[in-house]
């Protein structure tokens, strides 16, 4: 096979699907998103974002990305990590690639901390997690409109203990040109009124510090447990920007999956 730079672009999977596939629809829908009112506060070091279809979970994400408005021009370099929904493995995956696609373009990625992470026992570096996953490629064009001149860190998790994402966080954590990503939904598939308790619960569990959670609270709970472990230990609190569900936003109330955005803060 022909190791050209177009071969190592990873193309988008879920395009049409999870988000608008046309340019100007989809940045007009992610703009709206981040244009909703939002809190003055600080911008966060590290973010907890849903990944579901923007019809339900993009109000949520915008909330969430929304936070970053102060720091957003700061930005370098981006971490994203999130669950792998398709493929089994051990460990943490990185993409052979130079860059991820969407509509609204190219985001490379950062081969300095692919080189680094490369030294990682636990990271294994394969396409197959990546191909299809949509947990990290629908945070993209969100960034892409708030920090168009970040890199991207992409890094999907399989079967890895908190401690070693923990781990990976640490190496990578950096200044204020670097941002945490969590890619994370909350429960799946209850009543709505089970959800909002169940979701609550999992929430509080998140701004008290505590890095238990498990995979029927969020899926991507093994990145939040991680990143809580590190918050933690630096002295950062998390809040709740915004806590729904799809019966909130574009879905109906019999089986509803829940949807939190969270900011990690300093002291």
């Amino acid at each position: 096979m022909t190791n050209t730079h177009t071969s190592r672009v990873r193309a988008p999977a879920v395009a049409g699907l999870f988000y608008p596939k046309d340019p100007e629809e989809l940045g007009d829908s992610v703009q709206a998103f981040l244009d909703q009112p939002s809190c003055d506060r600080r911008a966060p070091k590290a973010l907890i974002a849903p990944h579901a279809g923007y019809v339900y979970s993009g109000p949520v994400a915008g909330k969430a990305y929304g936070s970053l408005a102060s720091r957003a021009d700061q930005l370098r370099r981006i971490v994203l990590i999130g669950p792998s929904h398709r493929v089994w493995f051990e460990g943490v995956a990185i993409a052979p690639a130079t860059a991820f696609e969407t509509p609204l373009g190219i985001v490379p990625v950062s081969a300095d901390a692919m080189a680094q992470l490369r030294k990682l026992p636990t990271v294994v570096e394969s396409n197959r997690p990546h191909a299809m996953e949509h947990s990290l490629e629908v945070q993209l064009p969100f960034l892409q409109r708030i920090a168009p001149g970040a890199e991207i860190v992409p890094i999907v998790t399989g079967e890895v203990s908190a401690q070693a994402v923990a781990t990976l966080i640490e190496s990578l954590w950096g200044g204020d040109e670097t941002l945490i990503v969590i890619s994370s939904d909350l429960s799946h598939y209850r009543p709505y009124g089970t959800a909002r308790s169940e979701d609550q619960s999992t929430a509080q569990a998140i701004v008290a510090g505590r890095d238990e959670l498990n995979g029927d609270q969020a899926c991507g709970c093994v990145g939040i447990n991680g990143l809580t472990r590190i918050a933690r230990r630096r002295g950062l609190h998390a809040e709740i920007l915004d806590l729904r569900n799809s019966g909130d936003t574009a879905g109906d109330k019999q089986r509803v999956v829940g949807y939190g955005a969270f900011g990690f803060y300093d002291a």
